[in-house]
């Protein structure tokens, strides 16, 4: 071997010697420092992510009349509280309250010559039964009016909550006290046909119960227990059913949701029950909780904008509601963004 070949096999050895004492200086080999593929990888925090809106678990409703009319009185503004019910809007009904009065009138003139005749056995039991259940509807009657006039009376600080309150329980009771009169009547057993006066007696009643359903449909009234979120009238403006724009909406804002849109391709990692946080850009560092209460069986496109993108998302999204266990400052409208926990499914 030439003595050149010998320096070069010498200078190699020296330099693989120095590069074993560097690594045995460095202690021992963490197989984290040859990249992720040999390191174990950190639990995974979220399962998905979504964009949503905050909304009433109850729904959004919208309140319009069931007749066309024009607007007498608004009773409520937004941000008021209001029970099943209670009167929202008031329409002019000036010639219905006419035509009822005619019909009551015509009623009493009835009954009058009906009782000039006197019936015996189970004619007797049976007209009986009938005018209980016609004076019960009467009672019904004046106790929801006494209602609607304590809630107004409220309303403008003239009445008081415990006003409210028995005029309350006294329709509560008059509607115990129908639904018994009708049951009797009903058990009463008798084929015999109507007289001439009974049967005219009859229809004048039928023509006053016409008369006085088509007065209640004048009067707007709320259909659930809930805060009205917007007024959209004014006193002397039309309404009717086909109003493209609802007189009133009102929710249930003791419970709140979001309605998000999921990915279809996350549909697999989302469960009822699943734990979330919602953030909202409104309340930046701030985090709510809640929990899937259900996930839609349909896919569809989706509506809203993606986290962190400007545009309309153009993928196919399944509709996932959330529960919110304390809402806090959201509001229903909101946009919010939805993170679905990895842990395990919240107990029901």
């Amino acid at each position: 071997m030439s003595k050149r070949r010998i320096a070069v096999a010498v200078l190699a050895l020296i330099a693989v010697g120095g590069v074993l004492a560097a690594i045995a200086a460095m202690g021992p080999v963490n197989p984290a420092m040859w990249g992720p593929s040999a390191a174990t990888p950190q639990e995974k925090r979220w399962q998905a992510v979504a964009p949503g809106r905050v909304e009433a678990c109850s729904g959004q409703i919208k309140v319009s009349a069931a007749v066309v009319g024009v607007v007498h009185k608004v009773l409520v503004k937004a941000n008021d509280k209001v029970f099943a019910g209670e009167p929202l809007i008031q329409l002019a009904d000036d010639e219905l309250r006419a035509r009822l009065a005619a019909a009551e009138a015509q009623v009493a003139m009835r009954e009058r010559a009906r009782d000039e005749r006197s019936a015996t056995g189970s004619a007797k039991t049976r007209r009986k039964a009938q005018d209980a259940v016609a004076d019960a509807e009467r009672t019904l009657y004046d106790a929801r009016s006494a209602v609607d006039r304590a809630a107004a009376r409220l309303r403008t600080k003239a009445g008081s909550e415990a006003d409210l309150t028995a005029a309350r329980l006294a329709l509560t009771r008059a509607q115990n006290e129908l639904s018994t009169r009708q049951g009797e009547l009903r058990t009463i057993d008798d084929d015999a046909l109507p007289t001439s006066l009974e049967g005219q007696l009859t229809i004048a009643r039928a023509e006053y119960a016409v008369a006085r359903a088509a007065l209640d449909k004048m009067t707007v009234r709320a259909p659930i227990d809930g805060t009205v979120l917007q007024v959209n009238v004014r006193e002397g403006e039309a309404v009717s059913p086909g109003s493209p724009q609802p007189p009133l909406q009102l929710a249930d804002l003791s419970a709140l949701c979001v309605r998000s849109e999921l990915d279809e391709r996350d549909i697999g990692a989302v469960r009822v029950g699943q734990p979330v946080i919602v953030r909202a850009t409104a309340f930046p560092g701030r985090e709510f909780e809640g929990s899937v209460s259900s996930v839609a069986p349909l896919i569809e496109p989706g509506q809203l904008d993606p986290p962190g993108s400007r545009n309309q998302s153009d993928v196919d999204v399944v509709r996932v509601v959330v529960g919110l266990t304390v809402p806090g400052d959201l509001t229903i409208g909101m946009k919010a963004d939805v993170y679905f926990r990895a842990d395990k499914v919240a107990a029901p």
